[in-house]
């Protein structure tokens, strides 16, 4: 069986009405996405938006036909700002295994490696998590969380206790245990990442009394000998005086979700209170580290 693909670029101002036009002509599905790398990364609380610029894609059964659907977008294309307008033809395929494949192992600096949990891994002495994408962030995809785990790889987790600030699948938390750390808690206010967290605990075989979650309200009062927190540069600032607050002294601070044009408002909020500060780039964004004074 084929399907019908419908692609058309628009503004976010006419979305709905495109939308709801493709709806109206039997589709059976329809994506939006961003139509310029133009990230959404601060949202309002309750704030749903979209980009400016947006791909919508309609999907319609073979024998479905478009032709009033296509005269309408045509006739429309000023009113609705459609700036682009393709009608194709696509086979179908397996699509479950189609969007397994997409996802394919990553290494983290020399020894830190994340799986899919349908992969057979090798038998070797690489430390390995399995990890499967989804609602939770934080599958090692994005440069912030690529940079944290490269970080971790690279030191010497043996014995530590850490804090993941804003855990979101628990990669980072369960990554320093994999890596020899006694202790971990994971917090986050948002319940499917901490539901994301256990569920990715119990897949990696981590002994839940070494993992505790939790949303920040309700976090231990314990100082940590690693503090990370992979979250949004804004949030970052005002939380400088939680997050140094729960690290010892001596322990090490590892920021991301920072883009480099936001590292003077990270570095004015946490210099005063670290030492040996190390900022490492990826694409457009950091990681900031540094040792509690």
């Amino acid at each position: 069986m084929s399907w019908q693909q419908l692609v058309c670029h628009t503004t976010s101002r006419h979305q709905d009405t495109v939308v709801d036009t493709m709806e109206a002509a039997g589709s059976v599905s329809i994506t939006w996405q961003d139509a310029e790398d133009d990230p959404i990364l601060e949202p309002k609380p309750g704030e749903m938006r979209l980009w400016d610029n947006l791909v919508v894609t309609a999907l319609y059964e073979e024998d479905t036909d478009l032709t009033e659907l296509l005269l309408e977008l045509e006739v429309r294309k000023i009113d609705w700002q459609i700036s682009f307008l393709q009608q194709e033809t696509i086979e179908d395929q397996p699509w479950e295994r189609a969007w397994m494949d997409s996802f394919q192992p990553m290494c983290f600096g020399e020894r830190l490696w994340i799986y899919p949990s349908w992969y057979e891994t090798p038998d070797d002495d690489s430390v390995k998590l399995l990890l499967d994408p989804g609602l939770a962030f934080g599958t090692g995809t994005h440069p912030t969380t690529a940079l944290c785990l490269e970080w971790l790889d690279g030191q010497d987790m043996t014995g530590k206790a850490v804090l993941d600030y804003g855990c979101g699948s628990g990669v980072l938390a369960i990554a320093a245990l994999k890596l020899g750390a006694t202790q971990a808690v994971g917090t986050d206010i948002d319940p499917q990442a901490l539901q994301a967290t256990l569920d990715n605990a119990e897949r990696n075989h981590i002994d839940l009394a070494q993992l505790h979650t939790c949303y920040p309200d309700a976090l231990p009062q314990q100082t940590h000998d690693v503090v990370m927190a992979n979250i949004l540069a804004g949030p970052l600032v005002e939380l400088a005086p939680v997050l140094l607050a729960r690290l010892r002294k001596g322990g090490q601070l590892i920021l991301s979700g920072i883009l480099a044009e936001q590292t003077e408002a990270i570095i004015n909020a946490y210099q005063p209170s670290l030492d040996n500060l190390i900022i490492k780039q990826k694409d457009d964004w950091i990681r900031v580290s540094g040792t509690c004074r």
